[in-house]
């Protein structure tokens, strides 16, 4: 796995999915302005350290990220492209909450309890749909990048510039996403696109395989649905553990590029923007704190090998106000060859893994 791979961070937000309130006093907001001083200094910085490791009541450890030695705050708040969504693309998002009743254990890693998943592990490509096509239908999958970021066009926002993440997952409903075989965005050394990186303009979509033996048509995977799951803990608990990882967007602020370990929450710094990571778990620490487990996408020189821990039951930081996710569907599955010699389609019945 190459180590160095950067993805256009938003656009993986979109593969990842979520959805933003523009209710809540904690949800993911607007960016607020800030004065050309404060854009070009350093993200990184000495005293955001010094006070978060002083804080006996913190609960994580800060320190100096090699991923961002060289970011100023503007080139920060780039890579944080998550927008608020319109107010009617919320209301007609359908929202599934679970009963409390249902048993639930104290620890779960997605990882471990579908270890045949290989793409719940890669913090560089951190794709819900793609894990939730092996979850489900037995499907080891790598979504195209590429596609969203150039063909969804203005129904997922502005390209390279952020956008609407519940608008990707509708584009995955009703125009679904070739894989990166068909369309791939990086090499394994690292972006080999413009787009990957601020300051670049979003690639133009093209609509055909870099293979010419693949049809583009025939290359598309879709999502049976796109939904929200309640704000309720333990119904994104639920979902998590019946249907697979889901992707929520929390607000991103100063403190938290300088995250190391423990279980996070905003101790200092001002509001960077809003950024989307899968969520894949959740446990307690051992100094009782309840924890959401996240994969985040900037790469694993970044916190905790890629992953972070942060507060759950708070929503801290908005990171409860809004869940999305999608059930993979079955349209243009390939067909498989049986071992007798018959081709017969890979075929389950998607129904009986909604909500009963």
């Amino acid at each position: 796995m190459a180590t160095s791979t950067q993805k256009p961070y938003w656009v993986l937000s979109l593969i990842l999915a979520v959805t933003l309130s523009i209710s809540h006093p904690q949800q993911v907001i607007a960016v607020t302005p800030l004065s050309s001083l404060k854009l070009n200094s350093h993200i990184l910085q000495d005293s955001i350290i010094k006070e978060v490791n002083e804080n006996p009541e913190a609960g994580w450890t800060a320190a100096m990220n090699d991923r961002f030695s060289n970011f100023t705050v503007g080139e920060f708040r780039h890579i944080l492209g998550v927008k608020p969504t319109p107010t009617q693309e919320l209301r007609s998002t359908p929202v599934i909450t679970y009963p409390k009743s249902l048993k639930l254990p104290k620890t779960f890693d997605a990882r471990t309890s579908w270890p045949q998943c290989s793409t719940i592990s890669r913090i560089l490509a951190v794709e819900a749909l793609s894990d939730r096509f092996c979850i489900h239908l037995n499907l080891s999958i790598s979504l195209s990048v590429n596609d969203l970021l150039a063909c969804c066009g203005f129904l997922c926002g502005s390209g390279c510039n952020g956008g609407y993440p519940i608008s990707a997952w509708r584009y995955l409903v009703h125009h679904g996403v070739v894989t990166e075989e068909c369309d791939p965005y990086f090499d394994d050394i690292g972006c080999s696109h413009p787009g990957c990186e601020p300051g670049f303009p979003t690639p133009k979509c093209v609509r055909k395989c870099v293979d010419k033996n693949q049809l583009w048509r025939n290359s598309k995977h879709y999502s049976k649905n796109a939904y929200r799951i309640s704000s309720d803990p333990q119904s994104i608990m639920a979902e998590v553990y019946k249907n697979g990882p889901v992707e929520v967007a929390f607000t991103v602020y100063e403190d938290f590029a300088h995250y190391k370990s423990g279980v996070y929450k905003h101790i200092t710094g001002e509001q960077m923007g809003g950024h989307a990571v899968k969520l894949i778990g959740w446990g307690t620490s051992d100094d009782g704190e309840d924890y959401w487990l996240v994969a985040n996408q900037w790469n694993r020189s970044w916190g905790d090998d890629g992953y972070f821990k942060i507060r759950r039951g708070t929503n801290e930081c908005g990171i409860e106000e809004d869940v999305v996710a999608g059930i993979p569907s079955e349209r243009n599955i390939i067909r498989e060859v049986t071992s007798a010699g018959a081709i017969t389609d890979v075929h389950i019945d998607v129904k009986t893994l909604q909500f009963q």
